[in-house]
């Protein structure tokens, strides 16, 4: 190490992933949500459901949000695949 302790590095190397990870998503067109947004969700055998964005954890296959619902004010955690149309839950809401 030259410069810095390895923490310092350790440091580093997650920002420059987190510089990566997140430059990729812009120019894959994927959008992005964030604490506090309006989302909507699909869950199985109905409607989708509003909800609120109370956490977002970005992953290599794509991104997890826990999600606020109205039975579940604690949140429940959804995954959006980066690959799959049909693996996208969580939906920045939109007022009809």
């Amino acid at each position: 190490m030259l410069c810095g302790s390895s923490r310092d590095a350790d440091r580093d190397q997650a920002s420059v992933f987190f510089f990566r990870y997140t430059v990729c998503r812009i120019f894959s067109g994927e959008q992005s949500m964030k604490v506090n947004d309006r989302v909507t969700v699909k869950t199985d055998g109905g409607p989708r459901r509003v909800g609120t964005v109370l956490a977002v954890e970005g992953f290599n296959e794509g991104t997890m949000y826990l999600v606020a619902l109205e039975d579940y004010p604690l949140g429940i955690w959804f995954f959006n695949e980066s690959d799959h149309a049909e693996g996208v839950f969580v939906e920045p809401y939109v007022e009809a």
